[in-house]
């Protein structure tokens, strides 16, 4: 069970227009910070918004912090841009290795599910993946328990018998809690969350994962 934005796809796709918005490439991880604390506040509060509106509606805020303005241009191109991101290098090989060792792939994003679709079609890997699922089916956010609950439910696999695969320490902590095993992939050197549990596999790529998932007994 993959995450997309950051597990899959590399963000650094986005750094061109944060340039032009806020004359900053780097302001994208900003906002992406930005746009991760509020998904988490919301879902800790109990609360439940599209996660392409949160993105859209962290834009400005960032803008701002340079002295600059966001549009409404800018925050439907940033849905567009989004859309077509790239995959990472090591992802369609590891894909293809695990589905060749006759795992199923499957991926979990909070976007929403026509958003993940495009995604996963324009960066070339929908044929790797069996199916597409977003935590809005579940109408909450990662890391709540529902979404991946979701997906073990609709796969008809136990919690012990999936591997949440993410590049994020909250993704991680919230399959954990779930009963997955989990697997960290410490892209850009991003760290597990360290008053949790590690996560069962920690490795610097997909390949070196998708290995160890092959070996395990």
């Amino acid at each position: 069970m993959f995450d997309v934005n950051e597990t899959l796809l590399d963000l650094a796709g986005l750094d061109d227009l944060f340039g032009s918005v806020t004359g900053h490439p780097d302001a994208r991880r900003e906002w992406f910070d930005l746009v991760i604390h509020n998904a988490l506040a919301l879902t800790a509060a109990g609360a439940y918004r599209p996660f392409g509106e949160i993105a859209a509606a962290c834009l400005p805020p960032i803008a701002e912090r340079y002295g600059r303005s966001a549009t409404e241009d800018d925050q439907r191109e940033l849905g567009r841009r989004m859309r077509r991101l790239p995959a990472h290098p090591d992802v369609a090989e590891a894909l293809r290795r695990l589905r060749d060792a006759g795992h199923r792939v499957v991926t979990l994003t909070n976007s929403v599910g026509e958003f993940a679709e495009d995604q996963l079609r324009n960066s070339g890997l929908r044929d790797l993946v069996d199916t597409a699922y977003s935590a809005d089916q579940a109408g909450r956010l990662k890391p709540a328990p529902e979404p991946y609950r979701l997906v073990l439910e609709d796969q008809g696999v136990a919690p012990s018998d999936a591997v949440l695969i993410a590049a994020h320490g909250w993704d991680i902590t919230g399959a954990h809690h779930a009963g997955l095993k989990t697997a960290f992939v410490s892209r850009n050197g991003a760290t597990p969350l360290p008053a949790d549990a590690a996560p069962t596999i920690s490795a610097p790529d997909l390949d070196t994962i998708a290995t160890r998932l092959i070996e395990q007994p």
